[in-house]
């Protein structure tokens, strides 16, 4: 059965690798005690079986210790003798610990990976709390915990028990002789007992490894909220990204509008501007059915490549900035001009036709009704007034 949430939802769904970074950052990372058991002692017997052979001195200066001259001075002796146990264990602790916290690190690396948090320091109430202590001895982790330390035991007893059973003729005499010799005999059987011990703790290991992989992966499960909750949270929501998918859908459809009315520049019959913010280019045919149409129009950058095509065409120019403005907040691109401007246009137009035709006139002044006088930023003057 799935685990639930607080809020009764059952977490059905494999972490994301959101939720596992998270996780690692607080510090629950999979480990398993039991292959890091495994490997250090089988590190430990791979040492043991490579430095057997120069062990013999170390172990003689170490007996040394314990024998004393009755004539020398106890003070000094005694002193020197701690200085040098010192020494002697300090150098077996390096030689020994340094490699086997290495291999150590590198099982951890292996098992789940190597991750120093520091919220894992922090201290939590619930770890004291003696419910919640109860709560996990008897929980199916606590359970399953119990019978792996009793099969372990187990284990291990009936293999050690076995293999000291079978070196037994060699163990009796361990006492005869010196202690090097003892020790000479003890080494010969103590590979195999640890040999024996290392085949089931791996098996063990295994075991504890598939364990401890399936907990650690069924406490990070979400439920489908949280899943969709962190979706949202990383890409945005789907109604979010629908509508940015929208807006550039509508950004590149106006681009290649832009694009295309531009090709049409050189058929314009006028073009309006602001003189350089704004440019509008109008087409107009004498006789032609319904209102003068717009070309092409844009500002800024676009304006100025309005009128560059504009005066490579030789397309007739006219810098008049209100009626500029009032076309470009009012038209689109490939439509008619807005009603409140035909008498305007056609004042404009009128001098187009008769200019181009070789007469010489004074360019006639315009007025516009209100609801199209804009200023630059597209407010009707009317209002940035009030």
């Amino acid at each position: 059965m799935a685990e639930e949430n607080q809020d009764g939802q059952e977490k059905t769904e494999e972490p994301t690798q959101k939720r596992l970074d998270k996780a690692a950052e607080e510090g629950r990372v999979l480990t398993s005690k039991e292959m890091m058991v495994f490997s250090t002692l089988s590190f430990a017997l791979l040492m043991y079986i490579g430095l057997s052979p120069f062990v013999s001195g170390p172990i003689d200066a170490w007996a040394s210790l314990f024998v004393i001259d009755s004539r020398a001075n106890l003070d000094m002796l005694g002193l020197a003798k701690v200085r040098s146990a010192f020494g002697m264990l300090i150098m077996a602790t390096i030689i020994v610990g340094v490699p086997l916290a290495i291999v150590v690190i590198i099982t951890q690396a292996a098992v789940g990976g190597v991750n120093f948090s520091s919220q894992a320091m922090y201290f939590k109430p619930n770890r004291i709390d003696p419910l919640a202590g109860l709560k996990r001895m008897f929980s199916v982790k606590g359970l399953v915990e119990l019978g792996k330390a009793v099969l372990k035991v187990t284990l291990l007893f009936s293999i050690g028990g076995l293999i000291i059973y079978s070196q037994l003729p060699k163990l009796v005499y361990l006492s005869a002789g010196s202690l090097a010799q003892g020790i000479g005999r003890a080494s010969a059987t103590f590979p195999i007992l640890v040999g024996g011990l290392l085949v089931a703790l791996f098996v063990i290991a295994v075991i504890d490894f598939a364990w401890q992989k399936h907990t650690h992966m069924q406490s990070l499960r979400m439920t489908i909220k949280e899943v969709k909750d962190e979706s949202k949270q990383s890409e945005g929501s789907p109604e979010v990204k629908a509508k940015i998918r929208r807006m550039q859908y509508q950004q590149s459809q106006d681009s290649a509008r832009q694009r295309e009315a531009l090709d049409n520049v050189p058929n314009a019959t006028a073009i309006i501007t602001n003189p350089t913010h704004f440019a509008v280019a109008l087409q107009y045919t004498n006789g032609q059915a319904g209102a003068p149409t717009v070309l092409a129009m844009g500002k800024g950058v676009l304006a100025q490549q309005i009128i560059e095509l504009g005066v490579e065409a030789n397309v007739r120019t006219l810098r008049i900035p209100m009626l500029a403005r009032a076309l470009y907040f009012t038209s689109e691109i490939g439509g008619e001009i807005s009603e409140a401007l035909y008498n305007a246009i056609a004042i404009v137009l009128a001098y187009v036709f008769r200019v181009n035709n070789g007469e010489t006139l004074e360019m006639p002044e315009l007025t516009l009704p209100p609801e199209v006088r804009f200023d630059e930023f597209g407010k009707l003057e009317s209002e940035a007034g009030s």
